[in-house]
Order: structure tokens, then C-alpha cells, then sequence
């Protein structure tokens, strides 16, 4: 079943794509939750024609998020937890303290965007994670989680 999706769906694809998926995911999961929609040859022409006239806008945003991207590559953080003596964090690391000290830094990023390669940071020392500001722009930055 061939689907254009009207929003980003993980590990499926993003917004505008046209995608093929099993029938029973299509009409069960995607369509009734109005993450798709059938992708009839009208509905292609449509977004055919879409792609078309929202080109130029896209371009633009992708070259914001290009100059963004430079201005990242040389950004360290350090963030502040407290930990325990032999360096174990007390809770973890999240996206959100690392969204904050972007903050801080001046770089106004949604934590949904950031991705931390780890699975979990629950202790002292240097990591990396990626944010994703387009889908085609990711950038990677060094963090420090030190102990206050």
C-alpha cells in the first residue's frame, strides 16, 4: 500500500514522502490516526504540485539550519550534576539539561531534536549527541557532564 504522510513517523519517513507500508499498518495505524493519507494518482498530482511551490520555502530553511550547523561544530558543554564520589550521577543525563545549556549558550534548540548517542548518562566524564535541525542537517556536539 503506497501512502504520502502528512507528518514525520519514526523510523518510517518524514513529512511529504511517499512510502510503502503493509496494508493492515496503513488502515489500522497511519491513516485513521491522520499520519497518511492513500497515495491515489490524484493525491499525487496534489502533492506533486505542493513539492513544486513549497520548494523555494524549504530551501530557505535548510540553509538556516546549515548556517546553524556551523555556528554548532565548535560548541562544548559542560553540564553540572551531582555524583556520587566514585563518579556515578545521581539520576542521569537527559536531552532537557542538554537543551538548557544550549540555552544558556544561545542557541534556542527543541530537546526532541537532540539525541544522545548513549543509552542512558549516569556517569561523570565526555559525550556526544546529535541534533537534528533538518533532515538532511545533523550536527554533533561534545558534552562534558562534570560534578558540582
Amino acid at each position: 500500500m503506497e501512502l504520502i504522510l502528512k507528518e514525520d513517523v519514526p523510523n518510517l519517513g518524514h513529512k511529504d514522502d511517499i512510502v510503502t507500508v503493509k496494508d493492515g499498518y496503513g488502515r489500522n495505524y497511519l491513516i485513521p490516526r491522520g499520519y497518511a493519507i492513500l497515495a491515489t494518482e490524484t493525491a499525487k498530482k496534489v502533492h506533486a504540485e505542493n513539492q513544486k511551490q513549497r520548494a523555494h520555502k524549504l530551501e530557505k530553511i535548510k540553509n538556516e539550519a546549515l548556517e546553524l550547523a556551523k555556528k554548532l561544530e565548535g560548541v562544548s558543554l559542560t553540564i553540572g550534576a551531582k555524583a556520587s564520589a566514585t563518579g556515578k550521577i545521581f539520576g542521569s543525563v537527559n536531552t532537557i539539561q542538554i537543551a538548557e545549556a544550549l540555552a544558556k549558550e544561545g542557541f534556542e534548540i527543541d530537546r526532541k531534536s537532540i539525541v544522545i548517542k548513549e543509552d542512558a548518562v549516569k556517569e561523570l566524564g565526555k559525550y556526544k549527541a546529535t541534533i537534528k535541525l533538518h533532515r538532511e542537517v545533523k550536527v554533533e556536539i561534545d558534552f562534558e557532564v562534570v560534578a558540582e
